[in-house]
């Protein structure tokens, strides 16, 4: 029951790029039905659905560092870095 005095209530934070992150511990019905669990103290919950290990996040929203840009210029743009 949603207003049953034995349950605590739980803090979901929704972050614009990232995972939700939800006190713990929980229980999640996937779509199939699928229940898991999770007794941690803080779960990420994926949001993008590109995670290895869904429905938990595994930062695979993250997009990887793109080349600094002394890589990007070639040998010549270090060299010169190098002796103005």
């Amino acid at each position: 029951m949603p207003n049953d005095s034995s349950e605590r209530r739980r803090r979901v934070t929704a972050q614009r790029t990232g995972p939700l992150l939800i006190e713990g511990p929980v229980e999640v019905t996937l779509d199939d039905g699928t229940v898991v669990s999770s007794d941690r103290f803080c779960v990420a919950l994926c949001t993008c659905r590109r995670s290895r290990t869904f429905p938990w996040c595994d930062t695979s929203h993250r997009k990887p560092a793109g080349p600094s840009q002394t890589d990007t210029q070639g040998p010549e743009a270090t060299s010169e870095l190098l002796n103005p």
